[in-house]
């Protein structure tokens, strides 16, 4: 998918001292296996209510949040069909999912303001992989990796219990740990 090309051209420019290396989106869970990530810190100690990555700019990495319920599957938007929604610039496939998305923001907006579910369960902060993703009662969740999203599946619902507890308080003093895909 062009999601890891874009990456892949962009990965070149982050190499100014930010990446570091980390074993899981949680300290304590070592199995998680997750490997070369940049730590982004925030100003004031407080992440954005929406994860914007840090080499394009854009909410959720470019996906379009629209195409997960419409498509069920990761579809990469466009910069022709962009919207500035709660801080965030999001990216659409389509005009048609744009004027989906600007009619109900919070229908598909992914939760956790597009943060690794995961992480957030666990009062941590990650990014996201757009192809680790699922919607359970009709919101959409997306996942760090395949093997995050894998544990994070193991207890969906306790998960998202543990998620929601979290959130947003989980936004104030924790980095986000940021996967290269």
């Amino acid at each position: 998918m062009k999601f890891k090309l874009i990456t892949i051209a962009t990965a070149s420019i982050i190499t100014l001292g930010l990446i570091t290396t980390i074993t899981s989106c949680s300290s304590g869970n070592s199995n998680q296996n997750i490997s070369s990530t940049n730590t982004v810190s925030q100003q004031a100690n407080t992440a954005p209510p929406i994860y914007i990555e840090s080499f394009s700019g854009v909410a959720i990495r470019g996906a379009d949040p629209v195409a997960y319920f419409t498509e069920s599957k990761a579809v990469e938007g466009s910069g022709e069909f962009e919207y500035e929604w709660n801080g965030a610039t999001w990216r659409f496939s389509s005009q048609e999912n744009l004027d989906l998305f600007t009619a109900n923001p919070e229908q598909y907006a992914p939760q956790y303001g597009g943060y690794c579910a995961k992480a957030v369960s666990e009062g941590n902060l990650a990014s996201i992989d757009p192809e680790s993703w699922k919607i359970v009662d009709g919101k959409l969740y997306l996942n760090y990796s395949p093997e995050v999203q894998r544990q994070w599946a193991e207890d969906i619902p306790g998960n998202i219990a543990l998620g929601d507890e979290n959130w947003p308080e989980v936004l104030s003093g924790n980095k986000i740990h940021e996967n290269k895909i």
